[in-house]
């Protein structure tokens, strides 16, 4: 697995990573031994980057690498978040980055992964009526104090990257960016290079819409995040597996899975991003390493714009209920 500069000045790590929300039941029950299971099978394929957050399952996620990491030290580059608060009382979803409430999640967090230190902390969502100048105050805090390594933000927009980055170098920003959902290349990507931030593309098999078979929303239990997601609810799920099929046969014909497939063509896309596909199973984690050795020739990748032109998609990415938080820029 070659490496790839977690923003400048920042660690190197494995070209694509591990995104572990699923650790935490996102697409469906899992255990915590499935987990540990997938950390190894990532160590065994020299992937070396997780990211995780406080939210993921309040915490389950943390624990389940915490409780890895224990008898793994020292071999993965750790990324968490906070930033998305609910209120006891309603369990309402809001934001805050207040430093109380991010001081108290980041200990928390620290304390779940059994480490004294993380590689990159991000910001999950903005508090919008808080300025990212002060957030930005508070983070430089936790580095000074050597709690994080890095700064990062999710879901934010390329005018408040700049503002951020002109108080202190940002580490990452990640957003959802896949074959699928284009939206950062109209800003956040070309800001992420010029301003030597790394982007990180979560989603990127777009929700196992890049899987060997395709989801079935029928089949989605409670929890699943895709239930109630525009592209998974009819008549648009069933317009995008038709937009699909010529993606799928021009990977059928290359003998290559369309996972594998999806994860080159974001290495593609420029040497400062790297996707942290989400997974439970060995062998589909196999197929995500196998995307960082394929190369895809230029006329493969004219092939794939033309099978899956920018915007191709039928529905919005976010319900209405999941879009607060994540910044709209265009």
């Amino acid at each position: 697995m070659h490496k790839r500069q977690l923003g400048t000045g920042g660690p190197e790590v494995s070209a694509i990573g591990v995104g572990c929300w699923s650790f935490a039941g996102a697409y469906g029950p899992t255990t915590e031994a499935e987990s540990h299971d997938t950390l190894a099978a990532a160590l065994d394929l020299g992937i070396d980057f997780l990211d995780t957050a406080n939210v993921y399952g309040a915490g389950v996620s943390e624990k389940a690498i915490g409780s890895f990491i224990k008898d793994h030290p020292n071999r993965f580059t750790i990324a968490t978040k906070a930033g998305i608060y609910r209120t006891p009382e309603t369990n309402v979803r809001t934001f805050n980055n207040s430093p109380e409430h991010l001081r108290e999640a980041l200990e928390k967090s620290l304390r779940n992964l059994g480490v004294e230190h993380v590689a990159l902390y991000y910001i999950h969502r903005r508090e919008p009526d808080r300025p990212i100048e002060d957030v930005m105050e508070t983070l430089m805090r936790f580095k000074q104090e050597g709690k994080i390594g890095g700064i990062g933000f999710s879901e934010i927009a390329p005018s408040s990257l700049r503002r951020a980055h002109a108080v202190h170098p940002v580490m990452a920003v990640q957003s959802e960016y896949s074959l699928w959902t284009r939206g950062p290349e109209l800003g956040v990507i070309q800001a992420c290079e010029e301003l030597g931030t790394a982007f990180v593309p979560f989603s990127p098999l777009g929700r196992g819409m890049f899987a060997e078979i395709l989801p079935d929303p029928a089949t989605f239990p409670d929890g699943d995040f895709r239930k109630g997601n525009p592209r998974f609810i009819e008549p648009n799920f069933s317009h995008n597996v038709k937009a699909l099929q010529a993606f799928r046969r021009f990977c059928k014909q290359r003998d290559v899975s369309p996972a594998t497939v999806a994860i080159a063509w974001l290495l593609e896309q420029g040497r400062h991003l790297l996707p942290i596909p989400g997974t439970r199973s060995r062998k589909h984690l196999e197929q995500l390493a196998a995307g960082e050795g394929l190369k895809l020739t230029p006329a493969d990748l004219a092939e794939i714009a033309k099978c899956l032109p920018p915007g191709f998609a039928h529905g919005d990415r976010y319900s209405e209920a999941q879009w607060p938080g994540a910044e709209r820029y265009c």
